[in-house]
């Protein structure tokens, strides 16, 4: 019932590339930490820290979708890498904006915005590497594997986030982060080139449309895609996490508030060995991902702050359970020569939902206050995820 460590013993790749991501993946986390708190320090505003998702959007959507295209055209390897190092500039220029005497905020967004547009052109190149460096009959276990390893930087990088922003203010976190990526990319240049074939489509408008169609025609793709999306835009708590500390008046709580689903993640991943035995993938994803948002109503119910902490971890776990199946769907039965563009739909699926996530919770909670805002979008996942299946 353990997790299975085969795809890291086998695959030399696999290593490299785990490797990568949980470096560059925890100081990812020490910034995700450290600029809601800058936002909320600069305008007091759960709006303004909710405005980071409307920010992020339109780059994640074009580059997503044009980053899917690319990887299916070119050397995924050399996509990767370059928009590592790209990401590792960005990280250093959130830092120069906040050793200024008085940092402003509208470098944040625009740096926020680019973030997510490297972000769409790398991520399909690597979710579309890993089924190339392992063999089919390890995709679950790798899958869970993944999901293991983000889970430990989700919950070290946002622990150390706190703390670092509540003593040093987002300086050491912002360098810390550019650290992480430079390291990244010692592990990336390692890599095995992964070119496309010759023949290979070049990357273009008709073809993502043809992504597009290819997706349409899979019902269980579609549906994958559409519940994570109304599971996380109606309850994605994490842009209220600096206002429920102060709500449950515990500041002392906002690193551990971000780290606990990872937890509740992380025993699932440890467990994951049950996962083999599992043979209706997208009904495990439908009930994941209504416990989910069960778990999240259950955070309005109280004002004790280990509570919180426990429901948070229960839809970390939920989460945790819906990511791999939804993992072991998309790359059991999606061709290598669409893998690209539909790890680009995927992508969009995947950090669409987040990001109108903390748009709908910073304006709800502007409105009716962050406690309203978290319970009653968890109510409403519950209630979308019901009709959508």
């Amino acid at each position: 019932m353990g997790v299975d460590l085969t795809p890291l013993r086998v695959s030399r790749d696999y290593r490299l590339l785990t490797a990568s991501s949980a470096v560059s993946g925890f100081g990812s986390f020490l910034t995700f930490v450290a600029v809601p708190f800058q936002i909320k320090a600069l305008t007091g505003s759960a709006l303004a820290v909710g405005l980071l998702g409307a920010t992020e959007l339109v780059p994640l959507v074009v580059c997503g979708l044009w980053g899917g295209a690319l990887a299916d055209a070119m050397d995924r390897r050399k996509l990767v890498l370059s928009t590592e190092a790209a990401c590792a500039l960005l990280s250093a220029l959130l830092l120069l904006n906040a050793l200024l005497p008085r940092p402003t905020l509208w470098p944040i967004y625009a740096l926020t915005a680019a973030f997510a547009a490297a972000n769409g052109l790398q991520r399909p190149s690597r979710e579309a590497i890993v089924p190339r460096v392992v063999p089919p009959d390890l995709i679950v276990p790798a899958g869970a594997l993944q999901w293991l390893l983000g889970s430990f930087t989700q919950i070290a990088g946002p622990a150390l986030g706190g703390v670092l922003v509540a003593t040093t203010g987002p300086t050491v976190s912002y360098a810390a982060d550019a650290a992480t990526f430079v390291v990244s990319c010692a592990f990336l240049v390692r890599l095995k080139p992964s070119p496309q074939r010759a023949d290979a489509e070049g990357a273009s408008l008709s073809g993502i449309a043809a992504g597009w169609r290819y997706a349409r025609s899979r019902q269980e793709l579609i549906g994958t895609y559409v519940v994570d999306i109304a599971a996380m835009t109606f309850a994605m708590p994490t842009a209220l996490f600096p206002f429920l500390a102060d709500d449950l008046h515990a500041s002392w709580s906002l690193g551990l508030l971000y780290a606990a689903p990872a937890v509740g993640s992380a025993l699932v991943s440890l467990t994951s060995g049950w996962t083999k035995h599992v043979h209706r993938h997208g009904l495990a994803v439908i009930w994941a991902a209504g416990a989910w948002g069960a778990a999240i109503a259950l955070v309005a119910a109280t004002r004790q702050v280990w509570f919180v902490l426990v429901c948070l971890a229960i839809a970390g776990a939920a989460d945790a359970v819906s990511g791999v199946f939804r993992m072991s769907i998309w790359n059991q039965t999606i061709p290598d020569a669409l893998r690209g563009r539909l790890a680009g739909i995927e992508l969009l699926s995947f950090n669409s939902g987040p990001i109108l996530g903390q748009v709908r919770a910073g304006s709800m909670a502007a409105w009716r206050g962050p406690v309203f805002s978290v319970g009653f979008g968890g109510a409403a996942c519950v209630g979308a995820v019901v009709g959508l299946a």
